[in-house]
């Protein structure tokens, strides 16, 4: 009897024509692609370096921090006020500011400071790349020590190079700050973009869809009647996020609340829609749970969540690019901790704008009746 019972399992998976194909394809692309993709090493650091010194000893650390694999110098703005702005902007991680008179202050004996102004919307980002410039900076001193002996002072005792560092929009690295309106994201993606799709699938293998198909009900309005439930449960739960991030943690945003809001609603289409397109592709319960589960899998890690999309390889970065959950945890942590607004968030709304317009018209034009 278990003999038999076995076998007709292994028939109806065999019958299937697409989980097999999917059950071998997706331990290969776990296997390949997360450990590239999802890494906790920090890189590509896009620093600007405000060189107020112009002197050689300043234009060799320069040159010595540009030539590390962890920074990217991509500007040398004429004032630290002008860096900030790159940073709110988004096009710099971290403004070093070299100070006037670094080298004669070096040689006369006395102490430099060194300040470092870090992003730490991602504290861990934040805070790995100014420990990493720092001991750079520490090593660059060392170097100085040993070529300029004629600079230690009367006491024996060497001039160093103190490091001040600064973390904006997240000055104590609270990692909760973080993670927390991520989640919420993650929660969204659930409720609004997978559930109301297993709810159509579990429709078609149960037969109750068909009792629909036969009505003069248009689709537009069958998926509409299908998401609108979700929609406001999405809601309700992302409501209730907020108020036990405030409760528990202290955590509000510093943008406002109407504007998460507004982009949520754009975000929950596009997953709906996503969630559609998939729904109408399945045909059995097994099978569309196994696809959402590698999608969503492949979404969460590739979204910036745990590990930030610029240390990624370029190739992985290149597949961030049609991931809509890392836009959206853009939005939500740029309100949550730097009290962006819309104008701030115009490139993220264009792009959620067009997948929900993709995603959407697909799931309508594949959605057909005659299933």
């Amino acid at each position: 009897m278990i003999k038999f019972l076995i076998e007709k399992e292994f028939k109806q998976l065999l019958r299937n024509s697409f989980l097999p194909k999917l059950i071998l394809v997706f331990p290969c692309m776990i296997m390949l692609l997360m450990p590239w993709a999802v890494n906790l090493e920090i890189k590509n650091i896009q620093l600007n370096i405000v060189d107020n010194d112009h002197s050689a000893i300043s234009q060799r650390l320069v040159n010595k921090i540009a030539a590390s694999t962890y920074f990217r110098l991509v500007e040398v703005p004429a004032s630290y006020e002008e860096g900030l702005r790159n940073i709110e902007i988004g096009t710099a991680d971290i403004v070093m500011e070299i100070p006037r008179h670094l080298e004669r202050d070096w040689m006369n004996g006395e102490d430099a400071h060194v300040l470092i102004a870090a992003n730490a919307v991602n504290g861990t980002k934040g805070g790995l790349g100014s420990s990493y410039l720092s001991s750079i900076i520490n090593d660059y001193a060392a170097e100085l020590r040993s070529e300029h002996p004629e600079a230690a002072t009367v006491s024996g005792t060497f001039p160093s190079i103190q490091v001040d560092t600064q973390g904006l929009f997240n000055p104590n690295l609270n990692y909760k700050l973080y993670m927390i309106p991520a989640l919420m994201v993650m929660l969204l993606t659930l409720i609004c973009g997978f559930l109301p799709a297993l709810n159509v699938v579990s429709e078609k293998e149960v037969g109750t869809i068909e009792q629909i198909n036969v009505t003069p009900v248009p689709k537009f309005v069958f998926i509409l009647a299908k998401l609108l439930p979700y929609w406001l449960i999405g809601f309700l739960v992302l409501t209730v996020c907020f108020i036990l991030a405030w409760l528990i943690y202290g955590i509000v945003p510093v943008g406002h609340f109407l504007l998460i809001y507004f982009f949520a609603v754009l975000f929950v289409l596009v997953m709906s829609g996503f969630g559609l397109v998939i729904s109408n592709y399945s045909a059995t319960m097994q099978q569309s749970m196994f696809v959402m589960w590698f999608c969503l899998l492949v979404v969460i890690l590739m979204s910036g969540l745990f590990t930030p999309v610029s240390s990624m390889p370029e190739w992985a970065q290149i597949i961030t690019i049609f991931n809509p959950l890392k836009y959206f945890m853009e939005v939500m942590r740029m309100i949550y901790l730097k009290g962006s607004g819309f104008f701030d968030l115009l490139p993220q709304f264009g792009i959620l704008l067009l997948f929900a317009v993709v995603f959407n018209s697909w799931a309508v034009i594949s959605y057909r009746k005659n299933n």
